[in-house]
């Protein structure tokens, strides 16, 4: 586990980000003349704004810890980063850093691993980057920010949520585009749990979709939206697109990114070694596993992630946040068996679902962490059936864990048996999960006095998406571990696939109390309105 992760930040109302995606025009920073000068450069008015590099998806942060941090930003050509760090929103006591160079090999993707830094400290980056080919010449800065955790407990805000430009919603501009990020801002989070589904690679758009109302959807389109992403760059494509959005480029300015992947980062329902056939005609590459290597390689670039250094793939990863929350991110993708009934007795490698080494760190790291509060971000819920539909699987395939037969643990569901036991063994306390896919919002409390299977402690699950895409729902329910659905945020009869034009997007919200230590989790439409609410006692 990291030794810290991302807390608290108070929100300085003179900042603000704009633009591109965080270019820091504020009473302090005395404008964007000034940020150049301080450089120790020429105006810009020496140099066209067409001659300088430019940096079209704004500045990122993510998984932050309490000494270091990630900064991440992408170039329009061969240059080099370069950060400047700062405690500051005027950056007067700003250090240098110098980055890497950004270069075709990573589609002109940088990061940067900053370290050296201070526990509870809010820390504002400005980002620049120097054309290799002309080294006078520097882009127009951008500027981000994020706090590291303290030592002692604070109040601590995180929000979550994931699915986002699916079933042929994109950005539409003249709705507002991507206004979940917008809403989610408000809230002021100290991080954003961003629990899968990242793209649709999957999902290409259409120019328009005709509404139910007769009205029009308008997508902005781009080539890689066009198609199914099969080739590295119809990834990287995908994972741009996003970034095309201005509410989601200035939400990543300023809210540190915790991210896992799904199955649209590919394809819907992909298992690994799975060939895709004949029936799903928009495909020349069959390869799930290779073309999950290449979606992992483009996620890895156009997100802030720090890479595992012995394995740079590995998407599972735990970040503490001080003393109050640990999150621990996982994958349920990388390590599954094959979609199959989901009906084994026992457990085998076709009902491995995180696979036995990912769940030997989970139930350690559950172990080892001292923190109040231990946040699993899933990409899938527990007891939601998903049923695999696709052409190319036999009827009767299941896609989640569940598996829809209401009795004893059985297939996938074994290691959520296993896993709650050891946290019940272990007296492991204040657990709850968080998680999306389903495209509906719900909170369900599970109790053992409810359940097939009893050996566990009672836990809260909160469901949040989609960002923008399709609702659906709502989902069939497994009874194994004794769901009490407490909330479902979609009318019953609801027709599915609504556009988000329908006001059905959703994300949460979690609040811990530094005094009381309690968490609050609270779900909320589209424009941020409260649609449930719970508190949440610490035990222990």
């Amino acid at each position: 586990m990291d030794s810290d992760t991302p807390s608290r930040f108070a929100r300085r109302s003179a900042l603000r980000l704009i633009g591109a995606g965080g270019l820091a025009l504020g009473g302090g920073m005395g404008g964007g003349l000034r940020a150049v000068l301080a450089q120790g450069q020429a105006p810009a008015l020496v140099t066209p704004d067409k001659a300088r590099p430019q940096m079209p998806y704004g500045v990122m942060s993510g998984d932050v810890t309490g000494n270091r941090a990630v900064v991440w930003s992408r170039a329009d050509r061969s240059a080099r980063m370069v950060v400047d760090l700062s405690t500051t929103q005027g950056m007067g006591d700003a250090r240098r850093i110098i980055g890497p160079a950004a270069l075709e090999s990573s589609d002109f993707t940088a990061h940067l691993d900053v370290g050296d830094l201070a526990p509870g400290q809010t820390y504002f980056y400005r980002v620049q980057f120097q054309d290799l080919a002309d080294p006078k010449i520097y882009s127009v800065p951008l500027i981000g920010r994020f706090r590291t955790p303290p030592i002692k407990a604070r109040d601590l805000v995180f929000a979550f949520s994931g699915d986002e430009a699916g079933q042929g919603w994109g950005i539409n501009e003249a709705w507002g585009g991507y206004r979940v990020y917008e809403s989610m801002r408000k809230f002021n989070p100290d991080f954003f749990i961003h629990s899968g589904d990242q793209i649709y690679a999957d999902g290409p758009l259409q120019p328009e979709v005709r509404l139910d109302d007769g009205s029009v959807w308008k997508n902005l389109v781009t080539p890689a939206k066009s198609k199914v992403a099969e080739t590295l760059d119809e990834f990287r494509g995908n994972f741009a697109y996003n970034l095309l959005d201005e509410n989601k480029r200035r939400f990543c300015a300023e809210v540190p990114m915790l991210v896992q992947w799904d199955d649209h980062e590919i394809r819907n329902n992909w298992f690994p070694e799975q060939q895709f056939g004949p029936q799903d005609t928009r495909y020349q590459e069959r390869s799930a596993s290779l073309l999950a290597a290449r979606a992992n390689r483009a996620m890895f670039e156009y997100n802030a992630m720090r890479p595992d250094p012995v394995d740079p793939e590995r998407v599972y990863r735990a970040f503490r946040m001080g003393p109050l929350a640990d999150v621990f991110m996982l994958d349920e993708r990388s390590y599954r068996g094959p979609n199959t009934a989901n009906r084994q007795g026992a457990g085998d490698r076709n009902a491995d679902f995180l696979g036995p080494g990912q769940t030997r760190w989970l139930k350690q790291s559950l172990l080892a962490s001292r923190a109040t509060w231990k946040v699993i971000a899933s990409d899938m819920p527990l007891s939601i059936v998903v049923r695999d539909l696709n052409a190319d699987v036999p009827k009767g395939t299941f896609e989640a864990w569940a598996n829809a037969d209401d009795g004893p643990p059985s297939g996938r569901e074994l290691e959520v048996a296993d896993l709650l036991g050891f946290i019940k063994q272990h007296n492991i306390n204040n657990v709850v999960w968080v998680t999306a896919d389903v495209h509906y919002a719900s909170a369900t409390h599970y109790r053992p006095d409810n359940a097939r299977f009893t050996n566990f402690k009672p836990f809260w699950e909160f469901v949040g998406g989609p960002l923008n895409a399709g609702t659906f729902g709502p989902g069939e329910i497994d009874r194994t571990f004794g769901p009490d659905v407490k909330f479902v945020g979609i009318p019953p009869g609801m027709k599915q696939n609504r556009p988000p034009s329908d006001g059905l997007q959703f994300f949460g919200i979690g609040r811990i109390d530094a005094r009381t230590r309690s968490l609050t989790v609270s779900l909320h439409g589209g424009d941020g309105q409260t649609l449930f609410k719970v508190e949440l006692p610490a035990v222990g």
